[in-house]
């Protein structure tokens, strides 16, 4: 028989982790939809903003400096990785792509392993957030109703950049037509440059705020990697809308799944996924895509 306080608290469960994952994926989708690169790193970008906030934290004591600090220290990495190593892949098959991707993946996590350590590192809450809250027919954390609207204000932020302003104009005109975009005296590899940083820095700033949800660890983005492409195809790959609809469906499927058998939590957002893909191969917001 279905407990019915419990099923509730798992669909606020559902909706924090569903919006977390919506942020991430976000930031994948625009990466692939700019520039067409299939970033496998991306989940290891998640885990340095944990770890990058942790230690400013660590120094600080504050969490909006360790927000801050996680969120751009991996724009910066994504900046850099971009100048240096993924602007030589743009024209090669998307195997070379997933190739050297996911081996800057490998290598980001075995640093970060050999200079803290494999133990787990815990970023508390800001005080004020600390504790539960009445909300009327159930008790609930206060930190996870604030990050649901943490990540939603930062989505709704990222919206506005990329579908009210010149650089959004500019990203999207480039993904259409990159060589006109250049014509007209704009260097769209500058701006494409940004985006790889915009979207890393999307998978920072929700691995810092995601921190005293679940204890920062070196092998804290696989799981989230495999979750954020499941919603990416759900949603439909190169689509905003889509990343946000789709990690809200796979949010609540793993937490759902999770209150009768943590086991199949997995099983059923494959199952979810297959069934997308059968009756709408490009997902459930995206069109064709680059080929």
């Amino acid at each position: 028989m279905v407990n019915w306080g419990n099923l509730i608290s798992q669909m606020f469960n559902g909706l924090v982790l569903g919006m977390l994952l919506a942020l991430i994926s976000s930031g994948l989708t625009i990466i692939y939809g700019t520039l067409g690169v299939l970033n496998l790193a991306h989940g290891a970008m998640f885990m340095l903003g944990g770890y990058a906030g942790w230690l400013a934290f660590t120094y600080t004591h504050s969490f909006i400096a360790a927000v801050v600090v996680g969120s751009l220290f991996v724009m910066i990495v994504g900046i850099v990785m971009e100048r240096v190593i993924i602007r030589s892949f743009y024209d090669r098959p998307h195997e070379d792509q997933i190739l050297v991707t996911f081996g800057i993946g490998i290598v980001f996590v075995e640093a970060v392993r050999f200079a803290f350590g494999s133990l787990s590192k815990i970023v508390p809450p800001p005080e004020m957030l600390n504790g539960i809250v009445n909300l009327g027919f159930m008790f609930y954390p206060k930190y996870r109703l604030a990050l649901l609207v943490i990540v939603a204000v930062a989505l709704l932020v990222l919206y506005i950049v990329l579908y009210r302003t010149k650089l959004g104009m500019i990203v999207r005109a480039g993904i259409e037509d990159a060589g006109m975009v250049d014509a007209l005296g704009i260097n769209v590899h500058k701006v494409f440059m940004l985006v790889f940083g915009i979207g890393a820095m999307a998978a920072g700033f929700a691995g810092i705020v995601n921190a005293p949800v679940v204890a920062v660890s070196p092998d804290a983005g696989e799981s989230i990697l495999v979750q954020t492409f499941v919603v990416v195809v759900i949603g439909g790959v190169g689509s905003f809308p889509g990343a946000i609809l789709g990690g809200l469906i796979a949010g609540e499927i793993i937490s759902i799944t999770s209150m009768f058998n943590p086991g199949y939590a997995y099983v059923m957002l494959f199952a979810a996924m297959t069934l997308v893909l059968v009756l709408r191969p490009y997902g459930l917001l995206g069109t064709a895509g680059r080929d």
